[in-house]
C-alpha cells in the first residue's frame, strides 16, 4: 500500500494493478458460471439476464446506500467512502461488493476528476475506468445522436418533398414544428460553446446545394451522461424494457402540439442496436481487490445520478452486502434514490451512509468560498470549532430527510489530513446528541483498515428493521409533488412557477398519459436551495421553476430550478493539462 500523501491516485492504482488476480479468480469468488462472463480484458461484462435467471430464488443481500451533505465544489468523497466501505467490510471478512457509476469525460478532463475514489480507497483499473471502459457512454452518444440525425433528415425531406413523393418512399408526413424540437445533440465533454448552436445553414442563395444541407434550426448540445438514454439505462429492468422505452423518447412536437417520438422516426430499433450491450454491468475492483460493478452514469443535478436498478439487482444476488451511491448532496441524489429508484425497483435499503467533511461543514457554517483550482483559505486548514458547529445544521437537515424515508442513517466523517481530533470529536458529540450513529473513517489514507470502525457501525445498522416510506404518492399531481419536495427536502417556503413551466405543468397534469411519470428535480447540488451561493440551511426563500423537461422513455418529468444548464463548462485549469502517456509503455499518467 502506497502512502497517498506522497503518491498520486494514478500511481496507487498502477501499483494495485500489479497484484490484481485474474478474471477467473473473481468469477469463482463471485460464484459465476463461465458463460456468465462476457470477456473484455480485465474489465469483463457480466451477463445480467443469465445470472438473474439462475439466482432468481436466492435471497437478496443487505442494501447500503451512500450519499452526502451539500458538498464544496471539490466534492466530499462519496465514491471514496463507498470504496472504503467495501474495503473495510472486506477486511472484516464479509462477502461484499458494490455498484458505482461510470465517470463522464466531462469531469475527467475538467476540474473534478474521474470519481474513481481517491488515495487508498480507489477503483481499478483506473485508466480503463476513466477513459471509456467497455463503451457504454459511447454507445449512448451514438444512439442519441442517431436520433438527431433522423430528425434533421426527416425535416429536410418533408420540406423538399410533396406528400406523393413521401408516400412513394414509404414515409408519412410528421409535420414537425421547428420551434418545438426538444432533443439536442450530446458529447461527453464540458463544452459551454455548444450550449446553443444553429445547424443546417445553407450557402448563398445561388448555391446549387441550397436546401441539401439539412434543415436549418436552432439546436444545442448536452453532456452525454445527461441523455435520456442514460436515464433509461438506469431504470430499465431488462433488455425488453430498454427497447420499449427507447421507442417512446420524445424528440419534438408537430404543429398540432402532438409528440413526435423515435418510433415515429423509425430510428428506435437502430438506437436499440447501439444500446444492446449496455444492459450488462462491467466488473471492476477496489485497490484491495474486492469486486465492484460499474453501470450507468453521473450528474444527479441534471440526470438521475444513480447506478442502475440492474446493477443493484445483480449485486444483491452476488454479495451479502451491496454498496451503492447516489450523486451529489442528499437533497438531490438521495431524494431521487428514495422516491424514484426505490419505487421503480421495489428494493428496500437498510442503511444510508451520509458523508460529511470538516471542510464542507465549515463552509456551511459561514466559511469563505471554496473555489476549484485555488488554495483553500486558512479557515479550512486550521482548527475552527465555531464554524464547524454552525455548519452542522446542514448535516442534520440531511439526516432528518433520511429518517423521513424510514432508512437508518449513519454519518461518515471522511477524514482529511488537516482535520484535528477536536473537530472530529465535536461532530461525533453532536451526532450522539441527535441520536445518530457516526464514525470517523480514514479510508483515504489507510484503505480498508481505516474504514473498519465505519464498517462495524454500518453492519450494526444493517441488522435493524427499516420501513421505507415515500415522500408522496404516485397519485399526487406534479405541482403538488414539487411543492412537497421543495418544502420538506429543501426547506423552501414554496414554489414560484414561471409562465413556461406553469403552462407545461398544467398540460402534463391534464393528460393522464403522464400520471405515472416520476418527478426528477433539476437544480444545483451546492446548496439546499436553487442558488449555489446560499449555504447552510437557507430560510425565507422560494424555489423558482423555469421549465419542465419531459423524458418520454424514462417516464420522467424534470422541473428545472434556477439557472442550471444541461451542458457544464470547462474551467480555466482543466485536468487534461496534466494527462499524458508514457511512450515506452503506453501507460497513462495524470488522471485523478
Amino acid at each position: 500500500m502506497l502512502d497517498p500523501t506522497k503518491h498520486k491516485d494514478w500511481e496507487i492504482a498502477a501499483d494495485a494493478m500489479k497484484s490484481l488476480p485474474n478474471v477467473e479468480y473473481f468469477r469463482e469468488k463471485m460464484g459465476l458460471l463461465p458463460d456468465e462472463i462476457i470477456p473484455y480484458g480485465k474489465t469483463p461484462k457480466i451477463d445480467f439476464i443469465k445470472v438473474m435467471e439462475r439466482l432468481k430464488d436466492k435471497p437478496d443481500g443487505k442494501f447500503i446506500e451512500v450519499t452526502a451533505i451539500n458538498p464544496t465544489p471539490l466534492g466530499e468523497g462519496k465514491s471514496t467512502t463507498s470504496l472504503g466501505l467495501i474495503q473495510g467490510m472486506g477486511a472484516l471478512g464479509k462477502n461484499v461488493g458494490g455498484c458505482l457509476r461510470q465517470p463522464s469525460g466531462g469531469p475527467t478532463f475538467n476540474v473534478k476528476g474521474t470519481a474513481a475514489g481517491g488515495g487508498n480507497a480507489l477503483l481499478i483499473p483506473m485508466t480503463e475506468f476513466s477513459l471509456g471502459l467497455t463503451g457504454d457512454i459511447n454507445d449512448i452518444m451514438n444512439a442519441h445522436n442517431l436520433a438527431m440525425v433522423a430528425l434533421n433528415a426527416r425535416m429536410q425531406h418533408e420540406r423538399n418533398y410533396d406528400d406523393a413523393k413521401l408516400k412513394e418512399i414509404g414515409l408519412k408526413r410528421l409535420d414537425i414544428d421547428p420551434e418545438r424540437v426538444e432533443l439536442g445533440w450530446v458529447i461527453d465533454f464540458c463544452a459551454q460553446g455548444l450550449r446553443n448552436i444553429r445547424i443546417g445553414m445553407d450557402a448563398g442563395p445561388d448555391d446549387k446545394n441550397k436546401g441539401r444541407n439539412g434543415f436549418e434550426i436552432n439546436s444545442k448540445f448536452g453532456i452525454a451522461v445527461g441523455s435520456e438514454l442514460m436515464a433509461i439505462l438506469s431504470v430499465a429492468t431488462d433488455l425488453k424494457d430498454l427497447r420499449e422505452r427507447i421507442g417512446k423518447i420524445i424528440v419534438a412536437y408537430n404543429k398540432k402540439g402532438e409528440p413526435v417520438t423515435t418510433a415515429d422516426l423509425e430510428v428506435d430499433g437502430a438506437m436499440a442496436a447501439f444500446m444492446r450491450n449496455t444492459i450488462n454491468p462491467t466488473l471492476c475492483y477496489t485497490v484491495e481487490h474486492q469486486p465492484c460493478l460499474i453501470h450507468a452514469g453521473p450528474f444527479a443535478n441534471i440526470a438521475i445520478g444513480q447506478s442502475s436498478i440492474i446493477g443493484d439487482r445483480l449485486a444483491l444476488k452476488l454479495f451479502d452486502y451491496h454498496v451503492t451511491e447516489s450523486g451529489f448532496g442528499a437533497d438531490i441524489g438521495f431524494e431521487k434514490f428514495w422516491n424514484v429508484k426505490c419505487r421503480l425497483s421495489n428494493l428496500k435499503p437498510h442503511v444510508s451512509v451520509l458523508v460529511c467533511t470538516v471542510r464542507a461543514l465549515k463552509m456551511h457554517g459561514g466559511g469563505p468560498a471554496v473555489v476549484s483550482g485555488r488554495p483553500l483559505p486558512k479557515e479550512y486548514t486550521e482548527q475552527n470549532l465555531e464554524l464547524l458547529e454552525a455548519g452542522a445544521a446542514n448535516l442534520f437537515h440531511h439526516v432528518n430527510n433520511v429518517k423521513k424515508a424510514g432508512i437508518n442513517p449513519v454519518v461518515c466523517i471522511n477524514a482529511f489530513a488537516t482535520d484535528t481530533d477536536a473537530e472530529h470529536k465535536l461532530i461525533l458529540d453532536m451526532c450522539a446528541a441527535q441520536g445518530v450513529r457516526a464514525a470517523v473513517s480514514t479510508h483515504w489514507e489507510h484503505g480498508g483498515k481505516g474504514a473498519e470502525t465505519l464498517s462495524k457501525v454500518v453492519l450494526e445498522a444493517c441488522e435493524e428493521e427499516t420501513e421505507l416510506k415515500y415522500l408522496y404518492p404516485l397519485e399526487m399531481k406534479l405541482r403538488d409533488r414539487v411543492e412537497i419536495i421543495a418544502k420538506e427536502i429543501y426547506g423552501a417556503d414554496g414554489v414560484d412557477w414561471e409562465p413556461l413551466a406553469l403552462e407545461k405543468a398544467e398540460m402534463f397534469e391534464n393528460d393522464p398519459h403522464y400520471d405515472d411519470f416520476s418527478t426528477m428535480m433539476v437544480k444545483t447540488h451546492l446548496s439546499l436551495s436553487h442558488d449555489p451561493t446560499l449555504k447552510g440551511v437557507p430560510t425565507g426563500w422560494r424555489l423558482p421553476v423555469r421549465d419542465i423537461l419531459v423524458y418520454g422513455g424514462a417516464k420522467f418529468l424534470c422541473p428545472m430550478a434556477g439557472s442550471i444548464t444541461m451542458m457544464p463548462g470547462t474551467g480555466s485549469d482543466p485536468g487534461y493539462r496534466r494527462i499524458d502517456i508514457d511512450t515506452n509503455t503506453g501507460d497513462v499518467f495524470g488522471l485523478f
